[in-house]
């Protein structure tokens, strides 16, 4: 089973999210480049769930949350 991917976790940063592994940012074990991959929220921001013209975030399965 695959493991959940976080929509808005405490520390970005502190994390590798190019894989299902999500790697300490200083020990990744998959070798996924020389650099960690940055996850949506700190590409995006906070509402990089939303789509275009929507005001609520996803909750993780498609579905608006609220």
């Amino acid at each position: 089973m695959a493991k959940r991917f976080p929509i808005h976790p405490a520390h970005p940063e502190r994390n590798c999210w190019g894989c299902e592994r999500y790697c300490a940012a200083d020990a990744m074990l998959c070798g996924n480049g020389s650099e960690r991959t940055q996850h949506p929220v700190e590409l995006f921001g906070d509402d990089w769930t939303l789509e275009p013209g929507e005001d609520q975030p996803l909750d993780g399965t498609g579905v608006p949350a609220g």
